[in-house]
């Protein structure tokens, strides 16, 4: 008996990996994130299965389901939106599982930042602009925030951020960032990412609480940065003509002569 834990991806059901779409498939125990998980990947459950909806459960709960499975010797799909690395609540649940001796594995998923790229066409990396990207978000009831990781020294670099779980505090976020990034930097707001009523708002910082509409919530991602839209960027040198590389030997000396 095992327990996959799979990134059931960012929203739409097809954005889902083979690996976890079999693993879902072979599991006769479905234990999914309600709230953000979408139906349509349940639609991969085996004949039968047991599909049970977590949103409303506490970990104690949920633990418990997974012990009535091991007690049976049936495989576990344990379905989280996203990937799993990031604000999944995944670290309680095997700390708890390596307490109790059961096995399990790790799938991962597309992550909603990812989403939210692809649906604005954007790379989040562009030479001579930016060349990293902040995955954070601002402190709530659940996960205070580390005192060192205050949004202004992640500001203070210049990388394109990528702030989840913290739309509905997009005045703050706005004040924060303008000292370091300007009121003209560009800012999306990407609702849904991926699902059918996806909504992307683009604006600045100047400019994107006034372009707000109210049924945008906790769902929406904020990406912030000079990459957004950006045009003025300098090419990487991986397709340069005369850039010497492994696969493409160039000049009278390559460094990886064929």
């Amino acid at each position: 008996m095992i327990v996959h834990f799979i990134g059931a991806g960012p929203g739409a059901a097809d954005l889902l990996t083979l690996r976890g779409r079999d693993l879902i498939a072979a599991s006769p125990v479905c234990l999914y994130a309600g709230s953000l998980v979408p139906e349509g990947v349940l639609a991969h459950c085996p004949p039968g299965a047991r599909i049970v909806n977590t949103a409303r459960l506490s970990l104690d709960e949920i633990i418990a389901e997974i012990q009535d499975a091991a007690a049976k010797g049936l495989d576990v799909a344990r379905l989280h939106s996203g990937d799993l690395s990031v604000w999944s609540a995944m670290g309680e649940q095997l700390q708890r599982l390596r307490a109790l001796g059961i096995a399990y594995d790790v799938t991962p998923g597309v992550p909603a930042f990812a989403a939210a790229a692809a649906s604005l066409g954007a790379e989040l990396t562009l030479p001579g602009i930016a060349q990293s990207l902040v995955l954070t978000r601002l402190g709530g009831r659940a996960s205070p925030m580390p005192e060192g990781e205050r949004l202004a020294a992640f500001a203070a670099t210049g990388a394109t951020l990528a702030l989840h779980l913290s739309i509905h505090r997009l005045a703050e976020i706005v004040a924060e960032l303008t000292p370091f990034y300007g009121a003209d930097c560009p800012v999306a707001v990407i609702w849904r990412a991926s699902w059918p009523d996806q909504r992307v708002l683009r604006g600045t910082l100047a400019d994107i609480e006034a372009r707000m509409e109210p049924e945008i919530d906790r769902t929406a991602l904020i990406l912030v940065g000079r990459v957004l839209g950006a045009e003025g960027f300098e090419r990487s040198r991986l397709y340069a003509p005369d850039y010497d590389r492994r696969y493409r030997p160039t000049g009278p000396a390559p460094r990886f002569p064929e």
